[in-house]
């Protein structure tokens, strides 16, 4: 193609929406990751074992039956005289079988003598810290050797939760968690009273759920990222143990993990899974070297807290991250703990090494899927969103380390309070507050609008680029592209999303364009993209449509090796409780899919952009997603400037005129 380019005026843009879009280094799609371990069996083949299954159905019964399909995976295992499993049901409006009713809390015993109801209980909110107690206690006056606790529904990360209940909207936070067992057992860091603690659950693998933890149970068993609907396979890991009642909780957690993927990859949907098992005795240096590292930040913030807030948002922007995080998706808020230290090492070299050593000593066994390759094992907290809501949630959990719940507070609110200047200045330890101040009234970091409408130059390749200098690069966690159909004749305005269409030179702040009149079509119709994750070989991509009358996004991969993309299936996004969907679900031939896009009128008649079907069509055997030549006619493109809150301003747009493949880039003259 050839680009051909003259100054013009360019007229009749505005302003869209914000999505974001980048580049990413050339690298062969990679096997799936598994830390190697060989664990040996630790107690008597006739030791006996407690495993509790607090299983809160929510949606995920109503709409699917996944928890009764797990309740028949757990009963396709015949139980020995040394093992059981004590169940607790709740937390949905219908399920889906024949034995567990609705409208109750039950209780059941699953041992050598089959399943027996032991108890049904008035009704209950399974995202009480009261239900999850009482099941707690009811489960200590059963003898066993060893225990083990499963959590089942699910997972919102540090500041959502855990065990969402469908009836009455609750879920289940940190200090709930621990408040429920602490009100039976009392922690022991040298002989804790549950051999492990697992979270058959979506995003639950944080440094804050270890802290929840302590003392509570020797190993931890989660998952980084969003758990398939099928979740873990307890006919594999329950059986195994019935055979092997010698082995101890790292064991038990590396069969959990083995046999879970198995299962996710039998169904196609082992790609972006990820499971770790974490051993608690090495709890100590990880929250040293954690609490280290934040405040390290912390006093690099202190001292100047645009450069180092913008440093940091873009390391953690590149890091693997869990739950979408984006404005399409919605944002769980969660960063992988070792990807964001070797991000932000050249800005934090003091502690970010200890960090990673301290996290890998701590994941004691993990498996990632081939597209979350980069992930340690743990993740954290990192205010992608911005959102007030959801720090203010972070700021309540216990477990939370201090430095960090500072850092963040000062990103969000753009002051450190006084009460603790004392700490950044000599680690006093004190109180968390949370803010009075109306937002009107606080103070901003990133004053972002300052580049709003910023002037776009052309270099002598005709080449569309806009250059920053050091002092508004400092405002930056990212620059992102923006790309419009502009109809003219039809007086529209259509949406396309964004792509990896900007070429990068942060040591400059130059930022060019890269358009070459394609787009990625799903079977010839083209489609809305959203960039959800850039990686060394990969990208990842949320395109939303409608499934068969449904909305949902699919997940798409796009490999730089193989210069193809991959359709991983289709999921709902993140709920308002934080929640997000399980249900990963795979395109099949016959499928009604409806494309999704965002309009509104040139002419102004709209106020703001409003979702639009675009095309529906039936998809054959094999779907695929690949970047074909756009159509002849006029395309709008911006550069879009990313704050670390997710606040964001746009360039002056460039205005493509593509004719038979042709470019002619129009630029606005300020």
């Amino acid at each position: 193609m050839k680009k051909i380019f003259h100054y013009t005026l360019l007229i009749a843009l505005c302003t869209l929406l914000f999505t974001g879009c980048g580049g990413a280094v050339e690298k062969e799609k990679k096997d799936p990751v598994i830390k190697a371990a060989n664990f040996t069996d630790e107690y008597k083949a006739e030791d006996t074992w407690l495993v509790y299954w607090y299983l809160c159905g929510t949606d995920l019964e109503t709409q699917n039956g996944a928890a009764s399909a797990d309740f028949q995976e757990i009963l396709n295992v015949k139980m020995p005289d040394n093992v059981k499993v004590l169940i607790q049901t709740g937390g949905t409006n219908q399920w889906q079988n024949n034995v567990v009713t609705s409208g109750a809390v039950e209780r059941y015993l699953y041992d050598t003598n089959g399943l027996q109801r032991v108890e049904s209980l008035p009704d209950a909110d399974m995202g009480d810290a009261n239900t999850l107690a009482d099941f707690v206690r009811y489960g200590a006056q059963i003898a066993a050797d060893h225990r083990v606790f499963v959590f089942w529904d699910h997972g919102g990360g540090s500041a959502a939760g855990v065990c969402f209940d469908e009836r009455t909207g609750n879920c289940l936070d940190l200090n709930e968690i621990r408040q429920a067992f602490t009100a039976t057992h009392q922690p022991s860091a040298d002989n804790p009273p549950f051999e492990m603690i697992g979270f058959d659950a979506c995003l639950m693998a944080t440094y804050d759920t270890v802290n929840t933890l302590d003392g509570l149970a020797r190993f931890m068993t989660a998952s980084e990222e969003v758990e398939p609907g099928l979740g873990w396979n307890y006919t594999g890991w329950l059986g195994a143990l019935v055979q092997n009642p010698a082995m101890g909780g790292a064991k038990l957690g590396q069969v959990i993990c083995d046999t879970y993927y198995s299962a996710c990859e039998k169904y196609d949907l082992e790609d972006t899974v990820t499971l770790s098992v974490i051993d608690l005795k090495n709890l100590p240096e990880l929250r040293t070297a954690y609490e280290a590292f934040g405040l390290e930040a912390l006093k690099s913030a202190y001292q100047n807290p645009r450069n180092f807030f913008s440093n940091f948002g873009r390391g953690a922007v590149n890091a693997e991250n869990y739950g979408g995080n984006t404005r399409r998706t919605g944002y769980s808020n969660m960063v992988d703990l070792v990807d964001l230290a070797k991000g932000t090492k050249g800005i934090l070299p003091k502690t970010a090494d200890r960090l990673i050593n301290a996290v890998d000593g701590a994941v004691v066994y993990r498996i990632n899927g081939a597209y979350r390759d980069k992930g340690g094992g743990l993740s954290s907290f990192y205010s992608y969103s911005g959102d007030e809501q959801s720090l203010i949630n972070y700021l309540h959990q216990e477990a939370a380390p201090l430095p960090q719940k500072i850092l963040y507070y000062y990103l969000i609110y753009g002051e450190i309070p006084e009460n603790v200047k004392a700490y950044v200045e000599q680690s006093q330890i004190p109180e968390m507050p949370v803010p009075t101040t109306p937002p009107e009234q606080r103070q901003e970091i990133f004053q972002i609008s300052q580049l709003e409408d910023f002037p776009v130059q052309m270099d002598s390749n005709g080449n569309a680029f806009v250059q920053l200098n050091a002092e508004q690069m400092d405002l930056l966690s990212s620059v992102h592209c923006q790309l419009v159909y502009m109809g003219l004749e039809d007086d529209i305005i259509l949406y396309l999303g964004s792509d990896s269409d900007v070429n990068a030179d942060w040591n400059s702040g130059t930022f060019t364009d890269n358009f070459r009149a394609v787009w990625p079509m799903l079977d010839g119709h083209p489609v809305y993209v959203e960039i959800t994750a850039e990686n060394d070989g990969y990208n990842l991509y949320a395109v939303p449509v409608k499934l068969n009358g449904v909305e949902c996004n699919l997940l798409v991969a796009y490999v730089y090796a193989d210069e193809k993309y991959y359709i991983l299936g289709a999921r709902k996004g993140i709920d308002n409780h934080g929640m997000s969907d399980r249900d990963l679900i795979k395109l099949r031939a016959g499928d009604e899919i409806t494309t999704i896009h965002y309009g509104m009128t040139i002419s102004g008649e709209d106020e703001d952009f409003t979702q639009v079907e675009v095309d529906t069509f039936t998809i054959g055997e094999n779907p695929e997603i690949k970047d074909e030549p756009l159509g002849d006619g006029n395309y709008g493109y911006a550069f879009e400037f990313m704050t670390p809150t997710d606040d964001s301003a746009l360039s002056n747009f460039i205005l493509f005129t593509v004719t038979n493949r042709e470019i002619t880039t129009n630029v606005e003259v300020q």
